[in-house]
């Protein structure tokens, strides 16, 4: 992997102006009950919930903004590629989507914002800025060969975390099958 610190202000502009066009895809699709960009989904339904985009981005251009619409002026921007040259892809060719590639890289991501909490730092790993990967790519001037993986967000959080809820292992986890015996803690 390699890591690029976003640091100049028409860099990370522009990169909020790419993540927020895959934004608004993805709350459109998200509105329609889909999973966005889900390898199950019924392409007409996503293009029908596309259709919403225009006016999901209207309505956000007249408010405050959220995450998205402010992604630039998050402290710290992490522009994380992967160099597909050495990536392991034992998946590669499986009549399906790719999974395992990011079986090193995500990791990495998420102890990138594990080191960031022993500091006080919040984060976020996303993802959304692959909907413009070549355009991505140009702006930080990376090689053909290397993949955008994620978008890294850092910055003292406004409220201390709390405990996440999480889902009873149960409900996830089995012995010897799927929807064999429950796991039970």
């Amino acid at each position: 992997w390699r890591v690029v610190v976003a640091r100049a202000p028409a860099r990370r502009r522009r990169l909020r102006d790419l993540y927020l066009d895959g934004w608004y895809d993805y709350l459109a699709m998200s509105g329609a009950g889909l999973t966005p960009w889900g390898s199950l989904n019924d392409r007409e339904e996503e293009a029908t919930a596309l259709r919403q985009v225009p006016s999901l981005a209207r309505r956000a251009a007249a408010a405050p903004g959220g995450f998205a619409e402010h992604l630039d002026e998050v402290p710290v921007l992490l522009v994380l590629f992967a160099d597909l040259a050495v990536l392991s892809t034992v998946d590669r060719d499986l009549p399906r989507h790719g999974l395992v590639g990011g079986a090193s890289i995500y990791p990495f991501a998420w102890s990138l914002l594990l080191a960031a909490r022993a500091e006080d730092l919040g984060g976020v790993v996303t993802t959304i800025a692959v909907r413009h990967e070549d355009e991505v790519k140009a702006l930080f001037e990376a090689p053909d060969e290397w993949a955008l993986a994620a978008v890294v967000a850092l910055g003292r959080p406004r409220q201390r975390p709390r405990r996440l809820r999480r889902v009873p292992v149960p409900a996830w986890a089995s012995i010897d099958r799927m929807g064999g015996d429950p796991v039970e803690p």
